[in-house]
């Protein structure tokens, strides 16, 4: 498997899993984690097209999802309390799941030499980063949290 597909499969493995967890929240947040994972479309798509842009476009998601994860294990373990909440076994599961998936888009990155420009793959991270963050930020609006 080649390290786009590799990347694409990995940002795939973490929309089913914030998916997964959006079907099995108290109250259901289909809509809510469908919002979250839009950025993830852009790595999935080229990376099963072969792109090398692929690369840019999952690297801020890797590290966003992984800090996200770390912090909500941070709150199981009581080590911090930057996020809270109720976390149900199977949304725990897919906690390991998506930060599984990051670790191995991480290391697939780390080893993935690409001929996109140096502007290039610094504007695709910082706009994908960008998109990342505001689509978290959107998911949190009332309207779209609690659909």
């Amino acid at each position: 498997m080649t390290h786009a597909k590799t990347a694409a499969c990995a940002c795939l493995a973490i929309l089913i899993a914030l998916y997964v967890v959006g079907a099995v929240s108290v109250l259901p947040g289909s809509l809510r984690h469908e919002v979250q994972t839009l950025p993830l479309w852009f790595a999935i798509v080229a990376g099963f097209r072969n792109r090398d842009i692929a690369k840019w476009a999952a690297l801020p998601c890797f590290v966003f999802w992984l800090g996200i994860m770390i912090l909500i294990w941070l709150y199981l373990l009581g080590i911090a309390r930057i996020v809270s909440g109720h976390f149900f076994p199977t949304e725990i599961v897919m906690t390991i799941v998506v930060g599984i998936a990051c670790v191995v888009g991480l290391v697939t990155s780390a080893r993935w030499k690409t001929t996109t420009s140096s502007a290039m793959a610094g504007g695709l991270v910082v706009l994908i980063a960008i998109l990342q963050v505001l689509a978290f930020r959107i998911s949190l609006i009332p309207y779209i949290a609690s659909r």
